[in-house]
Formats: structure tokens, C-alpha cells, sequence
């Protein structure tokens, strides 16, 4: 397990009744890894489950503005109440609170997503981005992701894991007016170490542009790259995760650079 413990919340509060559990994510309504996510969230409370009808992988914190957002009801998971959008994993947030639900609900988890969201990797996610959206509501959030791009994954270790972080988060073991970025790695559950708390890793993409000619003869650009680490730290994300431990990390939407702002004299 982490070296390193996480304290209790001495403000966090168990609920007699059920939460409100809002689940969504970036890989459409129809992914297997939100199926994953449902399954383990509707063990802690009444699940809504808002998400887009088509994957939205990368779309950072976009929002839908320039024409009209739809839902429509889907009966994809037995009794759970669930709406596919088609608008960016950041509306589906906006819309379940305003349209759905009607008032905020108690948490929300986004996710599982197929693929890391580690480093560098939290500013272009749209799991993230609807965590983050709910966050800046005051709605404690957590978004999941597994290192494992498959439609045929195999999420075992990753509802495991899952379970234990809302476990801490609604029981108050985790501060529950947080943000967190929950990685899992593609291992053996043998093998899994536990959950460790962490910093995000400096780290980035190395990225190149293939450029390709269409049936038409025109150019088109294929987006590819290498993740590098910069990082030799062995408190971050991407070492956790390298070294068979599920990775947590509290971020938040505040960008502010406090120490260069407390050095600077205008």
C-alpha cells in the first residue's frame, strides 16, 4: 500500500440517506468502462446516469454553443435513470444538474475511461473536464481511467478500485469537497499494490503531424506523438502507476501561480 496515508476529513459528514450519485464520461453512454462505473456507484446510492451519445475523447472543457443540446432517455442499464447527450461530456454536467436532477447532487464520478488521464494527459481530458465542471458547482468529483484502450477491457481491477475511493470519499476518509484524478494501471490484480496518493508528473507529449494524401488528392494530418516523463520524482502519477499502484491526485480548476504571484512587484 501508499507509504504514504491519507488523513480523515474532520468535516466530512456520512449521510443517513442514500447520495445522489451523477455518473458520466467522454466515451459515449454505450462504453463499456461507464457500465463498469455504474455498477459499482449504485452500491453507495441512487444513480443518474448523464453522458454523451457519441465518444468525446480530448474534448478538454469544451462547451456546446453554437446549436441546440438534445437528451434523450436510453434503457441501457436495468432500472438506473439514464440520458444520452449530444452535446460534450462538460454539458452533460450542466444539463443534469439544470434539467435532470434539478438541484446538484452529492457526487459526481466520471469515467471509467478507456485510457490514462496521468500528467499532462488531465488538461486535454473530457472525463476530467466533467469532474472539473462539477467541481466548480461544489459537487465533490472524482473521474476514473484505466491504461487500457480496448473496447474488450477487462475492468476488475478497476471497479476494485473504484469502489474503494468513493468507500473513502462518502465515508469522509477522503476530504469531500475535493477533486480527484484516479489512474489504474493494466496489471494482474495479483500485482496491484493499493491506492497511493500523488502529485501529477511533469511530463508531456512529444507530438508530430502524419501527413497523408485522401482518395481525392488533398492532404490530410494524422495527429501522433510520445509521451515523455520529465519527472524523476517518485511521489507523481506516472511512477505510481508504473510501479503497479492506482494513482490519485487532488487537482483543482484554480490555475493561479501563487509563488510567482507573491514574487512579482508591480
Amino acid at each position: 500500500m501508499s507509504s504514504k496515508k491519507i488523513k480523515p476529513s474532520k468535516t466530512a459528514k456520512v449521510k443517513d440517506d442514500k447520495p445522489t450519485i451523477l455518473i458520466t464520461n467522454d466515451d459515449g453512454v454505450t462504453a463499456p468502462g461507464i457500465a463498469a462505473l455504474i455498477e459499482v456507484a449504485k452500491q453507495f446510492g441512487r444513480v443518474v446516469v448523464v453522458a454523451p451519445d457519441a465518444p468525446q475523447s480530448g474534448m478538454g472543457h469544451a462547451i456546446t454553443i453554437g446549436k441546440p443540446l438534445r437528451l434523450n432517455q436510453v434503457h441501457l442499464f436495468g432500472e438506473i435513470e439514464a440520458y444520452q447527450c449530444t452535446g460534450t461530456p462538460v454539458d452533460c454536467v450542466k444539463l443534469a444538474v439544470d434539467k435532470i436532477l434539478h438541484k446538484k447532487p452529492d457526487f459526481c464520478f466520471s469515467g471509467i475511461n478507456h485510457g490514462s488521464n496521468s500528467s499532462i494527459n488531465v488538461i486535454y481530458s473530457g472525463t476530467m473536464s466533467a469532474a472539473m465542471e462539477a467541481s466548480i458547482e461544489n459537487i465533490p468529483a472524482v473521474g476514473f481511467s484505466y491504461m487500457d484502450y480496448s473496447f474488450d477491457a477487462d475492468f476488475t481491477l478497476s471497479m476494485q478500485v473504484a469502489h474503494d475511493v468513493m468507500s473513502k470519499l462518502i465515508h469522509g476518509v477522503l476530504p469531500n469537497n475535493a477533486l480527484y484524478n484516479v489512474n489504474i494501471p493494466k496489471i494482474a490484480i495479483k500485482k496491484y499494490k493499493g491506492l497511493k496518493l500523488c502529485r501529477q508528473a511533469n511530463a508531456k507529449w512529444k507530438e508530430s503531424f502524419v501527413e497523408r494524401i485522401d482518395p481525392h488528392g488533398k492532404k490530410y494530418y494524422w495527429l501522433t506523438g510520445e509521451f515523455q516523463n520529465l519527472d524523476k520524482g517518485k511521489n507523481t502519477d506516472v511512477w505510481a502507476l508504473e510501479h503497479d499502484f492506482a494513482s490519485i491526485v487532488p487537482i483543482q480548476y484554480d490555475l493561479t501561480d501563487y509563488k510567482l504571484f507573491e514574487s512579482i512587484q508591480l
